[in-house]
């Protein structure tokens, strides 16, 4: 099982060992990481499960969709070059040891 370590704003690690295709966003709500809200479930209708995703995970992740990328201008947090929306980001083997810091909250 892919391992996620999600990086609270403050520091402190949260690492997840998830099933492949499930989501950044479904992995950190289901397993109580603190700072992803995932309010729309999953539907890229509410930017709640904003991420930042650096090198050299960037480029497994994929590149934001135009719905992702227009709901990222809708977010509460500070958006740059590493930001993608968690609902988007399915987890696969590549991706085993990822690392995903969190914004300081999503509201």
């Amino acid at each position: 099982m892919p391992r996620v370590n999600f990086i609270s704003y403050d520091g402190r690690e949260h690492p997840v060992d998830v099933p492949e295709g499930t989501t950044l966003m479904r992995a950190a709500t289901d397993n109580g990481v603190p700072g992803i809200d995932g309010d729309c479930g999953g539907q890229c209708a509410c930017a709640t499960c904003h991420v930042y995703i650096e090198p050299p995970w960037d480029t497994l992740t994929g590149t934001r969709t135009g719905s992702e990328n227009e709901m990222l201008n809708f977010s509460a947090c500070l958006r740059d070059d590493s930001s993608r929306l968690g609902c988007q980001i399915p987890i696969t083997a590549a991706l085993d040891g990822i690392v995903v810091k969190l914004p300081e909250g999503q509201h």
